[in-house]
Formats: structure tokens, sequence, C-alpha cells
């Protein structure tokens, strides 16, 4: 996600961040080169232009220049004012005070509207919803399957009528959604590959029948300025209460992501960086920020952490870390609860300092479905005491895993380590981080 954003604005950062001193020409030219930066990630060149004339009124001053650290101070304009451009503060979706709260999901075509319904009914059923999913998309070949899939999926129920058209449709659910408890209703309603009249009159007429309290514009980040564009067409039409980026997990110019909430005036609510019905994250302009700037988002990842990590195994691990009791049977446990919390990639680049060192570099997955396959080819005396492991022993493991000696022997060695650096991260404090602020 802004893989190529993060990379150029990290090293035009970095150079204001070293300087000891600045001097007001300095400021012009490193700001001269972030406007370039952005407009080359396809950001709004009137959101660009006012971005970086309003970060120049506030850091080219007698009070920035002469201070005792004069490019940290700059950086920390930058991130205020990015925080500014997305929105300060976390805007949640709203529930009416009567159920069901109906919520409708419009877009374009191809936009992952459906897939978005989806992951959204999974997320608001972890706070003890109860959503039903409504398919009004009666015109793509395979729409209505593809919800129910996804519905089954998430283990939610899906609303569907043959031979009906979308106001019908919507109505009959919300009478099935009184009759059966469904507190929430999500309409996933019909795209076209482009805007028209019979498309927004059909939208119209659910808003006005239904008095839906949250109307979310899916925008596809990799469509750049035309998703800025839509979303502005939509917004005349509809008047959308909220945003959501999909597809970020593809994109690595971000130029939507900074543009579309200046130009609406409508708060992003939701990104969607991947495939999975998990992949949904409530939008933080300050983490965001935070990643843009190369300085990592721990906060997300500690969620996503919590979310996955059962308290009472991560004590009990704890207690066998210090015991030196840890084992490959431990490890691989703790590898199915990462594969939960996303991609190696999407981790990493949530660590502060790691978003730009991976931009370049394509993680190999694959190397952690190799690691299962090692230890799932042990015996289950080996796992727990992978001292025994000799020479015979991992022959039979490297057959019996598809995979090399070379590759067990290099698993046994990579754990060994693991479990040394575990121990000092455990002396060294909380997750062993040196905890200071990023400015």
């Amino acid at each position: 996600m802004f893989d190529e954003l993060i990379d150029k604005l990290t090293r035009a950062v970095r150079q204001l961040k070293g300087s000891g001193k600045l001097s007001e020409k300095q400021i012009t030219e490193s700001l001269r080169e972030i406007r370039r930066i952005l407009l080359e990630s396809d950001v709004n060149y009137r959101v660009a232009k006012n971005f970086v004339d309003d970060i120049k009124k506030d850091a080219v001053g007698e009070k920035v220049i002469r201070s005792v650290t004069p490019g940290q101070q700059v950086v920390k304009i930058v991130y205020d004012k990015l925080i500014e451009l997305l929105g300060r503060g976390n805007v949640p979706v709203n529930f009416s005070s009567t159920a069901p709260s109906i919520f409708m999901i419009v877009g374009l075509q191809g936009s992952g509207k459906t897939t978005f319904a989806g992951k959204l009914g999974k997320h608001i059923k972890k706070y003890g919803h109860n959503p039903l999913l409504v398919a009004c998309d009666i015109y793509r070949p395979a729409a209505i399957d593809q919800l129910k899939k996804i519905g089954d999926d998430a283990g939610i129920e899906v609303f569907s009528l043959d031979s009906e058209v979308p106001l019908k449709i919507a109505q009959k659910a919300k009478k099935f959604a009184l009759k059966n408890g469904n507190d929430t209703i999500i309409l996933d309603t019909a795209g076209r590959l482009h805007i028209d009249d019979e498309m927004m009159a059909e939208l119209t007429d659910l808003k006005e029948s239904l008095d839906p309290v949250e109307i979310l514009y899916v925008a596809d980040g990799m469509t750049g300025q035309d998703a800025v564009n839509s979303a502005v067409s939509f917004l005349q039409r509809l008047d959308f209460t909220g945003i959501v980026l999909t597809k970020l997990d593809g994109d690595s110019k971000g130029g939507a992501a900074l543009s579309i909430r200046f130009v609406t005036g409508k708060p992003i609510k939701f990104i969607s960086n991947g495939e999975k019905l998990d992949d949904i994250e409530p939008f933080h302009p300050e983490r965001i920020a935070s990643r843009i700037l190369g300085m990592g988002d721990v906060v997300t990842l500690v969620e996503k952490a919590q979310e996955v990590v059962d308290k009472e195994e991560a004590e009990r691990l704890s207690r066998k870390l210090e015991k030196e009791q840890f084992t490959l049977e431990d490890f691989y446990g703790q590898m199915q609860q990462i594969k939960k919390m996303g991609s190696l990639s999407q981790i990493a680049a949530m660590l502060p300092g790691m978003g730009s060192r991976f931009s370049n570099v394509e993680i190999d997955e694959r190397a952690m479905v190799q690691v299962e396959a090692i230890i799932n080819s042990m015996t289950k005396e080996e796992r727990r005491k992978p001292a025994i492991i000799n020479g015979s022993r991992r022959r039979r493991i490297a057959a019996g895993s598809g995979t090399t000696v070379q590759d067990v022997n290099r698993l046994l060695k990579q754990f060994q380590m693991m479990k040394k650096m575990m121990k000092q991260m455990k002396r060294s404090g909380p997750f062993g981080f040196n905890r200071r602020m990023p400015f």
C-alpha cells in the first residue's frame, strides 16, 4: 500500500530531518520536490499545491529555522498537514436508533463493492451485530452467486429474489430483517462501467424509499484520479456519507487516497487492502500519515495482534520461553496466528522504518508454506525436542516435506536464533522496543 509514495517521500523527508540547519531556500527546494512526488503519485494538482503551500506557510519562519532541530520540526509539520489532508480522526459508521440500520454500498462496476459488502458484514458482526446481505445487483452476471459465496464464507445470511427490481428486493429484505432479527442491512447495489442516468435513478429511488443511515462510495484505489472524478459525480447526484478505498494492496501510488477526501469533503471510513474477508481496516488518518512517511503503524499492528492472539496462550508461551521450553510446536502455532494478521508484506509495512525498505523487495510468502511443510513432516517428539533431530531424521523430514536437507538445517538454525532473540527482547522490556517518539 502506497509503496512508491512511501519510498519517495521517506527519502525527501530524511534529507530534511538530517539537516542541522535549514534556510528558507532549502525548505522551498524540498517542498518543490515533495510537490513533484505527489503529482507523480497521481495526487490532484489543486490538492498537491494547497498541501505544499500550507506546509510552507508554517515551515518558513524564524521560529522553525532557528530552532534546535529545524529538520525534524518541518517533518512534524508535513505529518500534521497530511493528517489534515486525510481528515482528522477516525469517523466510524453510524447505526440508526431503531433497527434495522441500512447501509447502501455504491460505486462503479469492478470497484470491489460486492467483496466489500461481505467484509463490512463480517467486520460489524464481530461487534455483536446481526447483518443481512442483500443482492440488489441484478445486472452483472453471477453477482448474486458471488454475494452468496461471500456470505457463506463470512457466516452471514444473504437475501435475494429472482425476477424483481432492486427497489422491491430491498423493500422485501427490510421486512425479512424485521421478522428475523437482523439489525443491519447491507445493500450490494449495481454498478456500471460509467455513470449513467439509469444507474443514478435506481440508486436515488433506493435512497428515498429506504432512508439508509450510511451510503458508502467504494473507490477503486488503482484508478487514481478517475476514482476521484467518479466520486464527485456520485456526490452531486447521491450525496453519500462516506468513502471506502479498495485495492490499495495493488496501488503503489496512493494519489486517490490523498485527493478524494479533500475534493469531496466526505470522510474515508474504511480501507480494503487484500482479497480475504478480514482485509478491512477502519480508516485512521494519523496512522496512514505515519505509514506514508515511513514511520510504520504499530497501533494497527497491535490491534490486529489482539484480534488473533489468545491472551492465555500468549502468557503460557511466555512462561515456556522463560523456562527455555519453547518448541517447534509452539513456533508452528505462532505462525498460524501471524497468518491471520495478513501477509508478511502488510505486517512489515506497519513496522517503523520498514515500509520503505520493503518497497522494492518482494517478500516470498511461499517461504512460510515451506516451513509449515517441514514442521508437519516431523513427529510430535521431534517438534517438542528439536535437539534429537539427527542426520537420518533430517533426510526423512526433507523427503516427507518435498524440501532438501539444507532447508531443514536452515529452519532448525533459524529456530535456535529466534529463541535467543526472543529471550533478549523479553529482558529489554515489552516488545523489545525503545519507546521513542517518531519526531
